[in-house]
């Protein structure tokens, strides 16, 4: 028999100092192969800028507008990531590794081809977001809005969703055995049968049945 997959664990938190120096105007032009460390970018507008392989360690970045930005290649780890603009950030083969994101906007984020580990999301909005060809290793998605998400080809089986708005997500061809959804909502799914070796609580089975029975050309008859 194969092994069994483990189930998705607790991300790491973010090894963020308590102190670190404020980032000056210098910080938002973002060269690529730029390096910025310890530092703390707070209310600066850094959106539409176009850079490859530049790397955020052991960073905070508070009120951040990154819309519209391209960064392919870029790393992100030991960073902390708050009440930020992240929509329409545009990135292949990207890396988040020890990443807190919660409560920012990122409406049409693309982060394709990419790789998150030991990362949180909590309370951001996601939908229309792309997560095509990437892969989660200990990832939480909470209270997150993740209407009309594409996670075409992902590798899910390091990834959970808790209370999450999921209603027409793709998953077609995803890896998803141990994928864990907790009170999510889970209507007009896309790739339902790739949901083989999912892990659901009883409530969230319900709207996935008929997803399901729709795929397999099953006709649930009203009573």
């Amino acid at each position: 028999m194969p092994p069994k997959t483990r189930a998705p664990k607790s991300p790491l938190q973010p090894a963020v100092p308590d102190r670190i120096s404020p980032a000056g105007p210098e910080s938002g032009v973002f060269d690529s192969e730029a390096s910025y460390w310890q530092l703390a970018f707070t209310d600066q507008d850094l959106s539409r800028r176009v850079a490859e392989l530049v790397e955020f360690e052991q960073c905070r970045l508070t009120s951040v507008d990154l819309s519209g930005t391209s960064l392919d290649r870029a790393r992100f780890t030991d960073c902390a990531i708050g009440n930020s603009n992240l929509a329409n950030l545009r990135t292949t083969g990207s890396t988040l590794r020890r990443v807190s994101v919660a409560a920012s906007r990122a409406t049409g984020l693309q982060w394709i081809d990419g790789a998150l580990q030991d990362v949180a999301l909590a309370e951001c909005r996601l939908d229309l977001c792309t997560f095509r060809f990437s892969k989660f290793k200990d990832v939480v998605f909470t209270g997150c809005n993740l209407t009309r998400a594409d996670f075409t080809n992902a590798d899910l089986r390091g990834a959970r969703f808790v209370g999450c708005d999921l209603a027409g997500a793709q998953f077609h061809n995803a890896l998803m055995d141990g994928t864990v959804f907790s009170r999510c909502e889970l209507s007009d799914l896309g790739g339902v049968t790739s949901f083989a070796g999912a892990r659901l609580e009883s409530a969230d089975l319900v709207a996935l049945s008929y997803a399901l029975a729709d795929a397999l050309g099953i006709v649930i008859a009203e009573e």
